[in-house]
């Protein structure tokens, strides 16, 4: 049995009180990835202590709506990893286009920008009308950012440059307008997207997909969240469905793994 600090102590009850008093689970996130988090969020909200912490998010409901902020990653991008696109577009589309309607969830979606790049893939492919995305998140401040399609209009360089390496077939421009001090999503990719509420590690599965995209999420997770989620994504996702992880990421390990095969290993495309 390891030997616990009693800032351990302290983290191992703040993350049992989170789950008791708001039921957001933490508890089998990384160890090390909480930690950090934590430790900024100390700082930021002045607090000595992950006891003093433990008490006010108890006693403050708006606090522990900051809180969330740090303990979940908000960090997200139009077209982040492009080879991952550019796989779905030339391996994974073919077979989507064989269906007559489509079911897809972004899971894990942060800030929307994942789910607004995979609904241009499919306008461009002739896919969008017949689609609809489910995107989802467990932080209610990012899913109304994501609702929203508003962005710093400053990101869409990048965001431009890795549209065009994942096969864009326009310009990123022909899907924005300048607004509102940034830059805004065209409405008919909005109208696709669904932003809802939902946890890998409480909830279950709510629908069956053609395509299930949960990118850099689980190298948040300890094992045994790992397996579950995996669970959670293998059992949404219709015979040859698709599943898209992270580069970070792999099914190689997992008690899932035999149910997949690898489609694209270098963009960790599986189907099942």
């Amino acid at each position: 049995m390891k030997d616990l600090s009693i800032r351990d102590v302290e983290l191992g009850l703040l993350l049992d009180a989170i789950y008791l008093t708001y039921h957001y689970d933490f508890r089998s996130y990384s160890e090390a990835s909480v930690k950090r988090r934590v430790r900024a969020a100390l700082v930021h909200f002045g607090c000595e202590t992950i006891s003093r912490l433990q008490g006010r998010v108890l006693r403050e409901p708006q606090l522990f709506a900051e809180l969330l902020r740090f303990l979940t990653v908000q960090v997200s991008d139009m077209f982040r990893d492009p080879t991952y696109y550019l796989a779905l577009r030339e391996k994974v589309v073919p077979y989507l286009k064989t269906y007559a309607s489509l079911k897809i969830w972004v899971a894990g979606c942060s800030l929307g920008e994942e789910a607004y790049s995979l609904a241009i893939v499919l306008y461009e492919e002739g896919l969008l009308e017949r689609t609809l995305i489910y995107a989802t998140d467990i932080n209610p401040e990012s899913l109304r950012t994501a609702e929203a399609g508003v962005y710093e209009i400053g990101r869409f360089t990048r965001f431009s440059e890795s549209y065009r390496l994942a096969g864009g077939r326009a310009s990123l421009g022909d899907y924005y307008s300048a607004a509102y001090g940034g830059a805004v999503l065209d409405r008919r990719l909005k109208k696709a997207i669904v932003f809802s509420d939902h946890s890998l590690a409480t909830d279950s599965v709510f629908a069956e997909m053609q395509l299930v995209s949960c990118r850099n999420v689980l190298i948040y997770f300890e094992k045994g969240l790992q397996e579950r989620a995996l669970g959670l994504l293998s059992d949404s996702l219709c015979r040859k469905g698709f599943l898209g992880l992270g580069l970070k990421e792999t099914l190689r390990f997992s008690q899932h793994a035999a149910a997949f095969t690898e489609l694209v290993p270098d963009a960790r495309i599986y189907q099942k």
